[in-house]
C-alpha cells in the first residue's frame, strides 16, 4: 500500500483528492516521475513537476509542523481515467494569524486544474469536496484569493457562495481579490 493510501482520499462524484506526502513531494522535486507515480498510486502529470516553488514551500510546511499533513496538498484524480488533473490544498492549518481579522478560525485554499482538463467542472467539484471535508473538521470559514482577471475562478467562487471581503497586493501574483464563505453553507 502506498504512503498516500494510509490517509483516505476525499471523494466527490467524479474525483478523489489524494494526499501528497513529504516523500511524494521529495520525489516530485527531484523530478523522479516514476517514483512520484509509485508513491501517489496514480500517474503524475508532467505539469505537476513544474510546480517547484510550491513543492518546496509545502515540504518546508510539513517539516515545520507535522500536524499540517491532512491540510496539505492533494492531487486531484479523475476516478474514471486515473488521470491527475490538478492539485488542491490549504495554505496552512485552520486559524492562521494572517486570517484572524478577515476569517477568525478560517483557512485559505488554493487549486490548479491543468489546462487540458479545464472547463469540465473539476475545480468546482474539488473545491466543494475539500470545503465539505474541512467543514466536517469544524472549520468555520473559507478564504480564496483570486486575480481579478481569472474569470473562471471568479465564477467558481461566486457559484460556491463566496463573497468578496477585500483585496491585497501579493508580491508574486499582483492584485488579488479576497473572498470568504462560511463552512456550513
Amino acid at each position: 500500500m502506498s504512503e498516500q493510501h494510509r490517509v483516505a482520499p476525499i471523494s466527490s462524484p467524479r474525483l478523489d483528492l489524494v494526499l501528497m506526502t513529504e516523500a511524494f513531494l521529495q520525489a516530485s522535486l527531484a523530478g523522479d516521475r516514476a517514483q512520484a507515480t509509485t508513491l501517489l498510486g496514480y500517474p503524475v502529470a508532467a505539469e505537476w513537476l513544474e510546480e517547484r516553488d510550491l513543492i518546496v514551500l509545502r515540504i518546508n510546511d510539513l517539516r515545520a509542523n507535522p500536524g499540517y499533513r491532512p491540510w496539505t496538498l492533494r492531487a486531484i484524480i479523475e476516478r474514471a481515467s486515473g488521470a491527475m488533473v490538478g492539485h488542491i490544498g490549504f495554505h496552512t492549518m485552520p486559524g492562521p494569524e494572517y486570517l484572524q481579522d478577515l476569517a477568525p478560525g478560517g483557512i485559505e485554499l488554493g487549486y490548479t486544474v491543468f489546462p487540458q482538463y479545464r472547463r469540465r467542472g473539476f475545480a468546482r467539484e474539488a473545491v466543494a469536496a475539500l470545503i465539505s471535508w474541512a467543514a466536517a473538521q469544524a472549520v468555520p470559514r473559507f478564504v480564496l484569493a483570486i486575480s481579478p482577471t481569472n474569470e473562471p475562478s471568479l465564477r467558481i467562487a461566486a457559484g460556491l457562495g463566496f463573497q468578496q471581503i477585500g483585496s491585497h497586493e501579493d508580491p508574486k501574483d499582483g492584485l488579488e481579490l479576497i473572498f470568504a464563505r462560511d463552512g456550513a453553507a
